[in-house]
């Protein structure tokens, strides 16, 4: 499977899904193969939570939760040491799966955005963690907190960060003064359909840049600079539940929800506009049939497409009609509700983070699912609400970065080297 893009000896993991929110992994000198055991060069303890890590400049930065303090984190990233922690309260009650905080920090310059699960952004110095500003959805948006907790990590754009405070009348999402934190826009409202949990993207098509938020009621793309809409397709969407953030291929623009599986849209090239090209016609979580994605972004590579199902299904699909080319299971190992993987690219293979807490080199192509090398990456611990063969999962996308995979569950933060020798 080809990224289309060159490999770099070294590059930052700054954001969700790396630089650009893109899910690929652009460095060489990786190993060929991944050894049968995994040791870390070094673990730090931390609380309980959902956010991955991200790494910029020699820093890792990850949030947590415990006893009612949500927390963020600066550790070095050479010796996992801690340099900093930020505090607020919070409260979480009403809160489903209330292990902690779900957005990635999002990392620009001297800067580190970090989001709680109750809608506490806050803007910190990344050398001290002295807060610069900080806003509170629910005060200020009357914001109604979804079941699941407030998850999409703020975008920057220019002199802008971009958030998703889910306000009830208007600000579904919001932009703020990266520097000052003064609001500058808002748009949309939540009062027929919640915000749901994917992440906002940007992206260049039809000759403007376009920030797209897939939300509980709709696809949406706005003006990043004002937040006016450009175009929106309609696609209400069951429980609210819109979460693996949108994937963008060339002409092409994907979603993928739980329930009502994918939508492929074809990008104008002349101007800020998009048509449906193919969606799946199940509403079922059982009898499914394009991908109907959990937590886990697909992979548009070439004329296929591949991606995780929400009972763990790794799926292979026709790019132009979204036919099932293939189906399997290996990746995951288990068939159960809410069984997930995350999905990056790396040149010609994929790696394949499962929720049982292995990673997996493999080879994704129109004939099927080739694997290379597996291993134990840390212990699932976080309580899976269905049953499952080890108890626990891990839900937090680990950080790819500087030749080594960082990676955090309820317990530790650790860092693994994967640099050829």
């Amino acid at each position: 499977m080809a990224s289309g893009l060159p490999l770099a000896y070294g590059e930052d993991w700054p954001e969700w899904r790396g630089r650009g929110r893109t899910g690929v992994w652009n460095e060489s000198g990786i190993v060929e193969r991944l050894p049968e055991r995994l040791d870390p060069e070094w673990r730090t303890p931390v609380r309980g939570g959902y956010s991955g890590p991200s790494v910029s400049a020699g820093r890792v930065y990850v949030t947590d939760y415990a006893n009612g303090i949500e927390r963020a984190l600066c550790l070095s990233e050479k010796t996992g040491k801690v340099e900093w922690t930020r505090e607020w309260p919070v409260s979480y009650i009403g809160l489903d799966y209330a292990s902690g905080p779900r957005a990635t920090p999002t990392v620009d310059g001297d800067r580190v955005y970090v989001l709680g699960a109750m809608g506490n952004l806050l803007c910190l110095r990344t050398a001290s963690g002295e807060i610069v500003w900080q806003r509170d959805y629910r005060k200020e948006f009357g914001t109604v907190v979804p079941a699941w907790g407030m998850s999409a990590a703020p975008l920057i754009y220019r002199d802008l960060a971009i958030a998703i405070p889910g306000g009830k009348v208007s600000g579904k999402i919001a932009a703020f003064d990266k520097l000052t934190g003064a609001e500058r826009w808002r748009a949309l409202s939540s009062e027929e359909t919640e915000p749901g949990y994917s992440q906002p993207l940007l992206i260049r098509a039809g000759g403007r840049d376009q920030l797209i938020m897939w939300h509980a009621g709709a696809v949406t793309s706005l003006d990043p600079l004002t937040g006016r809409i450009f175009w929106e397709h309609p696609f209400k969407i069951h429980m609210n539940t819109p979460i693996a953030t949108p994937v963008r291929n060339g002409p092409h623009l994907l979603v993928s929800a739980f329930f009502q599986g994918a939508r492929l849209f074809r990008l104008d090239s002349a101007k800020p506009d998009a048509e449906l090209v193919w969606r799946g016609q199940s509403e079922s979580e059982r009898a499914t049939d394009t991908i109907h994605a959990l937590m886990a972004s697909p992979i548009i590579d070439g004329d296929h497409v591949y991606g995780i199902c929400n009972y763990g299904q790794l799926r292979c699909l026709e790019r132009s009609t979204g036919k099932r080319v293939w189906e399997s299971m290996a990746a995951v190992k288990e068939q159960a509700r809410n069984v997930s993987a995350f999905l990056v690219r790396h040149g010609e293979r994929t790696v394949i983070f499962n929720d049982r807490g292995e990673l997996i080199f493999a080879r994704l192509s129109p004939k099927g699912y080739e694997e290379i090398s597996r291993a134990e990456l840390i212990k699932p611990t976080s309580k899976p609400g269905a049953r499952r063969e080890r108890n626990a999962v891990v839900w937090a996308h680990p950080a790819f970065a500087n030749r080594a995979v960082i990676a955090r569950n309820d317990e530790e933060i650790i860092r693994v080297n994967l640099e050829r020798r």
